[in-house]
Protein backbone atom coordinates (compact mmCIF):
# COMPACT_ATOMS: atom_id res chain seq x y z
CA UNK A 1 0.00 0.00 0.00
CA UNK A 2 1.40 3.40 -1.00
CA UNK A 3 2.45 5.68 1.85
CA UNK A 4 0.14 8.60 2.45
CA UNK A 5 1.79 11.93 1.62
CA UNK A 6 2.71 14.25 4.46
CA UNK A 7 2.50 18.03 4.23
CA UNK A 8 4.98 20.51 5.69
CA UNK A 9 4.05 24.18 6.09
CA UNK A 10 6.49 27.10 5.84
CA UNK A 11 6.39 30.88 5.55
CA UNK A 12 8.98 32.28 3.16
CA UNK A 13 9.67 35.98 2.51
CA UNK A 14 10.24 36.51 -1.23
CA UNK A 15 12.15 39.23 -3.11
CA UNK A 16 14.25 40.00 -0.05
CA UNK A 17 17.34 38.58 1.65
CA UNK A 18 16.23 39.24 5.23
CA UNK A 19 13.24 38.30 7.38
CA UNK A 20 10.18 40.56 7.50
CA UNK A 21 10.89 42.20 4.16
CA UNK A 22 9.60 41.39 0.71
CA UNK A 23 6.37 39.42 0.36
CA UNK A 24 5.54 36.53 2.69
CA UNK A 25 4.15 33.39 1.08
CA UNK A 26 2.76 30.30 2.70
CA UNK A 27 4.34 27.17 1.22
CA UNK A 28 2.65 23.82 1.76
CA UNK A 29 4.91 21.04 0.49
CA UNK A 30 3.87 17.42 0.13
CA UNK A 31 6.72 14.92 0.51
CA UNK A 32 5.21 12.53 -2.06
CA UNK A 33 2.81 12.72 -5.02
CA UNK A 34 -0.53 14.02 -3.72
CA UNK A 35 -3.97 14.78 -5.11
CA UNK A 36 -4.13 18.54 -5.66
CA UNK A 37 -6.86 18.39 -8.28
CA UNK A 38 -10.23 20.18 -8.35
CA UNK A 39 -11.65 17.93 -5.61
CA UNK A 40 -9.09 19.38 -3.19
CA UNK A 41 -9.70 23.03 -4.11
CA UNK A 42 -12.04 23.68 -1.21
CA UNK A 43 -9.66 22.59 1.52
CA UNK A 44 -6.66 24.24 -0.15
CA UNK A 45 -8.64 27.49 -0.28
CA UNK A 46 -9.54 27.17 3.40
CA UNK A 47 -5.90 26.66 4.36
CA UNK A 48 -4.95 29.79 2.37
CA UNK A 49 -7.74 31.76 4.05
CA UNK A 50 -6.57 30.55 7.47
CA UNK A 51 -2.98 31.65 6.80
CA UNK A 52 -4.32 34.96 5.39
CA UNK A 53 -1.14 35.74 3.48
CA UNK A 54 -1.29 37.35 0.05
CA UNK A 55 -0.59 33.93 -1.51
CA UNK A 56 -0.19 30.36 -0.36
CA UNK A 57 1.55 27.87 -2.65
CA UNK A 58 0.73 24.15 -2.64
CA UNK A 59 3.47 21.93 -4.04
CA UNK A 60 3.54 18.20 -4.72
CA UNK A 61 6.32 16.25 -6.48
CA UNK A 62 5.59 14.40 -9.71
CA UNK A 63 9.16 13.42 -10.69
CA UNK A 64 12.80 14.48 -10.27
CA UNK A 65 12.81 18.30 -9.94
CA UNK A 66 9.20 18.44 -11.18
CA UNK A 67 6.20 19.54 -9.12
CA UNK A 68 2.55 20.43 -9.40
CA UNK A 69 1.99 23.96 -8.10
CA UNK A 70 -1.22 25.83 -7.26
CA UNK A 71 -1.60 29.33 -5.79
CA UNK A 72 -4.39 30.67 -3.59
CA UNK A 73 -5.02 34.12 -2.12
CA UNK A 74 -7.28 34.28 0.95
CA UNK A 75 -10.27 34.56 -1.42
CA UNK A 76 -9.46 32.87 -4.72
CA UNK A 77 -7.14 30.71 -6.78
CA UNK A 78 -4.94 32.61 -9.24
CA UNK A 79 -3.29 31.42 -12.44
CA UNK A 80 0.09 33.13 -11.98
CA UNK A 81 2.10 34.25 -8.95
CA UNK A 82 5.75 35.25 -8.84
CA UNK A 83 6.56 35.49 -5.14
CA UNK A 84 4.74 32.23 -4.36
CA UNK A 85 6.82 30.50 -7.07
CA UNK A 86 10.08 32.00 -5.86
CA UNK A 87 9.24 30.89 -2.30
CA UNK A 88 8.82 27.14 -2.95
CA UNK A 89 11.78 27.14 -5.34
CA UNK A 90 13.95 28.70 -2.62
CA UNK A 91 12.67 26.19 -0.06
CA UNK A 92 13.22 23.16 -2.30
CA UNK A 93 16.79 24.24 -3.09
CA UNK A 94 17.48 25.17 0.54
CA UNK A 95 16.29 21.84 1.94
CA UNK A 96 17.94 19.73 -0.72
CA UNK A 97 14.65 18.33 -2.03
CA UNK A 98 15.50 19.69 -5.49
CA UNK A 99 18.56 18.56 -7.43
CA UNK A 100 21.25 21.22 -7.20
CA UNK A 101 22.46 22.67 -10.49
CA UNK A 102 19.30 21.79 -12.42
CA UNK A 103 16.10 23.77 -12.99
CA UNK A 104 12.96 23.04 -11.02
CA UNK A 105 9.88 22.68 -13.20
CA UNK A 106 6.46 23.61 -11.87
CA UNK A 107 3.30 22.57 -13.70
CA UNK A 108 0.74 25.34 -13.18
CA UNK A 109 -2.42 26.90 -14.60
CA UNK A 110 -0.05 29.07 -16.67
CA UNK A 111 1.79 26.07 -18.07
CA UNK A 112 5.26 24.78 -17.14
CA UNK A 113 7.41 27.35 -15.31
CA UNK A 114 11.08 26.89 -14.44
CA UNK A 115 13.20 28.14 -11.56
CA UNK A 116 17.01 28.17 -11.63
CA UNK A 117 19.27 29.05 -8.71
CA UNK A 118 22.18 31.26 -9.71
CA UNK A 119 25.62 29.74 -9.19
CA UNK A 120 26.81 32.21 -6.56
CA UNK A 121 26.49 32.85 -2.83
CA UNK A 122 23.81 35.54 -3.09
CA UNK A 123 20.98 33.04 -3.47
CA UNK A 124 19.24 34.66 -6.44
CA UNK A 125 16.68 32.47 -8.22
CA UNK A 126 15.49 33.21 -11.75
CA UNK A 127 11.94 32.36 -12.82
CA UNK A 128 10.97 31.96 -16.48
CA UNK A 129 7.49 33.56 -16.71
CA UNK A 130 5.10 34.55 -19.50
CA UNK A 131 5.12 38.23 -20.41
CA UNK A 132 1.88 40.15 -19.93
CA UNK A 133 2.43 43.05 -22.30
CA UNK A 134 -0.17 45.83 -22.69
CA UNK A 135 -3.06 45.07 -25.02
CA UNK A 136 -2.73 46.59 -28.52
CA UNK A 137 -3.86 50.21 -28.80
CA UNK A 138 -7.03 49.28 -30.69
CA UNK A 139 -7.96 46.74 -28.01
CA UNK A 140 -7.46 49.01 -24.99
CA UNK A 141 -10.69 49.31 -22.97
CA UNK A 142 -12.02 52.70 -21.96
CA UNK A 143 -10.52 53.89 -18.69
CA UNK A 144 -13.20 53.75 -15.97
CA UNK A 145 -14.12 57.19 -14.70
CA UNK A 146 -13.79 55.91 -11.13
CA UNK A 147 -10.19 54.72 -11.50
CA UNK A 148 -8.16 57.88 -10.86
CA UNK A 149 -10.39 59.22 -8.06
CA UNK A 150 -10.20 55.80 -6.39
CA UNK A 151 -6.41 56.21 -6.28
CA UNK A 152 -6.55 59.82 -5.10
CA UNK A 153 -4.98 60.98 -8.36
CA UNK A 154 -5.71 63.88 -10.67
CA UNK A 155 -5.34 63.69 -14.45
CA UNK A 156 -2.35 66.06 -14.39
CA UNK A 157 -0.35 63.57 -12.33
CA UNK A 158 -0.86 60.74 -14.84
CA UNK A 159 1.34 60.07 -17.89
CA UNK A 160 -0.80 57.24 -19.28
CA UNK A 161 -3.11 54.40 -18.33
CA UNK A 162 -2.93 51.03 -20.11
CA UNK A 163 -4.46 47.61 -19.60
CA UNK A 164 -3.48 44.01 -20.13
CA UNK A 165 -5.71 40.95 -19.72
CA UNK A 166 -5.84 41.22 -15.95
CA UNK A 167 -4.82 44.67 -14.71
CA UNK A 168 -4.81 48.40 -15.20
CA UNK A 169 -1.38 50.07 -15.14
CA UNK A 170 -1.36 53.74 -14.12
CA UNK A 171 1.91 55.52 -14.95
CA UNK A 172 2.29 58.63 -12.77
CA UNK A 173 4.79 61.44 -13.22
CA UNK A 174 6.96 60.97 -10.16
CA UNK A 175 7.82 58.70 -7.27
CA UNK A 176 6.37 61.39 -4.99
CA UNK A 177 3.00 61.05 -6.72
CA UNK A 178 3.24 57.27 -6.40
CA UNK A 179 3.88 57.36 -2.66
CA UNK A 180 0.99 59.78 -2.14
CA UNK A 181 -1.54 57.37 -3.67
CA UNK A 182 -4.28 56.65 -1.12
CA UNK A 183 -6.53 54.01 -2.68
CA UNK A 184 -10.20 53.49 -2.00
CA UNK A 185 -10.15 49.71 -1.84
CA UNK A 186 -13.92 49.36 -2.00
CA UNK A 187 -14.02 51.17 -5.36
CA UNK A 188 -10.94 49.38 -6.74
CA UNK A 189 -12.50 46.07 -5.76
CA UNK A 190 -15.51 46.79 -8.00
CA UNK A 191 -13.45 47.37 -11.16
CA UNK A 192 -13.71 44.59 -13.79
CA UNK A 193 -10.02 43.66 -13.45
CA UNK A 194 -7.94 41.54 -11.10
CA UNK A 195 -5.81 44.45 -9.88
CA UNK A 196 -4.42 47.95 -10.37
CA UNK A 197 -0.72 48.81 -10.67
CA UNK A 198 0.64 52.31 -10.13
CA UNK A 199 4.17 52.97 -11.33
CA UNK A 200 6.66 55.80 -11.79
CA UNK A 201 10.28 56.32 -12.84
CA UNK A 202 12.69 55.80 -9.95
CA UNK A 203 14.32 58.73 -8.18
CA UNK A 204 17.19 56.49 -7.03
CA UNK A 205 20.71 56.91 -8.37
CA UNK A 206 20.91 55.91 -12.03
CA UNK A 207 21.35 52.19 -12.52
CA UNK A 208 20.18 51.10 -9.06
CA UNK A 209 16.46 50.91 -9.85
CA UNK A 210 14.67 51.74 -13.11
CA UNK A 211 11.13 52.15 -11.81
CA UNK A 212 9.00 51.88 -8.69
CA UNK A 213 5.50 50.52 -8.27
CA UNK A 214 2.64 49.78 -5.91
CA UNK A 215 0.06 47.05 -6.57
CA UNK A 216 -3.50 46.69 -5.32
CA UNK A 217 -5.66 43.53 -5.46
CA UNK A 218 -8.65 44.05 -3.13
CA UNK A 219 -10.84 41.81 -5.30
CA UNK A 220 -8.54 38.91 -4.37
CA UNK A 221 -8.41 39.79 -0.68
CA UNK A 222 -5.01 41.50 -1.00
CA UNK A 223 -5.50 45.28 -0.54
CA UNK A 224 -1.86 46.25 -1.20
CA UNK A 225 0.46 43.43 -2.17
CA UNK A 226 3.95 43.82 -0.67
CA UNK A 227 5.89 42.59 -3.75
CA UNK A 228 4.16 41.17 -6.81
CA UNK A 229 6.26 39.06 -9.16
CA UNK A 230 3.47 38.52 -11.68
CA UNK A 231 2.85 42.29 -11.91
CA UNK A 232 6.42 42.65 -13.16
CA UNK A 233 5.46 40.46 -16.12
CA UNK A 234 3.45 43.57 -17.13
CA UNK A 235 5.69 46.27 -15.65
CA UNK A 236 8.86 44.81 -17.19
CA UNK A 237 7.69 44.86 -20.83
CA UNK A 238 6.04 48.24 -20.30
CA UNK A 239 9.16 49.93 -18.92
CA UNK A 240 11.49 47.97 -21.19
CA UNK A 241 9.76 49.45 -24.22
CA UNK A 242 9.73 52.98 -22.77
CA UNK A 243 13.37 52.88 -21.67
CA UNK A 244 14.75 50.77 -24.53
CA UNK A 245 16.25 48.24 -22.09
CA UNK A 246 16.21 44.47 -21.76
CA UNK A 247 17.66 44.44 -18.22
CA UNK A 248 15.60 46.20 -15.57
CA UNK A 249 15.27 46.50 -11.81
CA UNK A 250 12.02 47.41 -10.13
CA UNK A 251 11.40 48.38 -6.50
CA UNK A 252 7.92 47.71 -5.17
CA UNK A 253 7.40 50.51 -2.69
CA UNK A 254 5.05 48.88 -0.18
CA UNK A 255 5.61 49.12 3.57
CA UNK A 256 7.78 45.96 3.38
CA UNK A 257 9.35 46.69 -0.01
CA UNK A 258 11.19 44.38 -2.36
CA UNK A 259 13.50 44.28 -5.39
CA UNK A 260 12.64 42.43 -8.62
CA UNK A 261 15.18 42.07 -11.44
CA UNK A 262 13.89 41.39 -14.96
CA UNK A 263 15.35 40.11 -18.22
CA UNK A 264 13.49 40.61 -21.50
CA UNK A 265 15.73 38.87 -24.01
CA UNK A 266 13.26 36.12 -24.96
CA UNK A 267 10.14 37.27 -26.85
CA UNK A 268 6.99 36.64 -24.87
CA UNK A 269 8.86 35.79 -21.67
CA UNK A 270 10.11 37.68 -18.62
CA UNK A 271 12.94 36.35 -16.46
CA UNK A 272 12.19 37.41 -12.89
CA UNK A 273 15.06 37.22 -10.41
CA UNK A 274 15.05 37.64 -6.66
CA UNK A 275 16.14 36.33 -3.31
CA UNK A 276 14.09 34.70 -0.56
CA UNK A 277 14.35 33.90 3.12
CA UNK A 278 12.62 31.09 5.07
CA UNK A 279 11.14 32.60 8.23
CA UNK A 280 8.91 29.94 9.83
CA UNK A 281 8.38 26.19 9.76
CA UNK A 282 4.93 25.47 11.14
CA UNK A 283 3.22 22.35 12.42
CA UNK A 284 -0.30 21.58 11.20
CA UNK A 285 -2.60 19.46 13.36
CA UNK A 286 -3.52 16.00 12.12
CA UNK A 287 -7.05 16.87 10.86
CA UNK A 288 -5.62 19.59 8.62
CA UNK A 289 -3.01 17.24 7.24
CA UNK A 290 -5.64 14.59 6.57
CA UNK A 291 -7.98 17.04 4.86
CA UNK A 292 -5.22 18.51 2.72
CA UNK A 293 -3.96 15.09 1.68
CA UNK A 294 -7.48 13.85 0.95
CA UNK A 295 -7.31 10.92 3.38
Amino acid sequence: MARKPKMQLFIVDSFTNKPFGGNPAGVCVFDAPADMGPARSGVLQRIAAELNLSETAFVAPTGPNRYNLRWFTPLAEVDLCGHATLAPAHLLFETGQAITGEPIWFDTLSGPLSAVRDDDSAGFITLDFPAEAPLPADAQPQVPGSLLPALGLEAGQVVTVVANRHEWLVHVSSETDLMAVAPNMAVLGMLPVRGVLVTAPSQADEGKVDFVSRCFYPKLGVPEDPVTGSAHCFLGPYWGQRLGKTRLKGWQASARGGLVAMGLDTPGRVMLSGQACTVFELTARTPVLQAAAGV
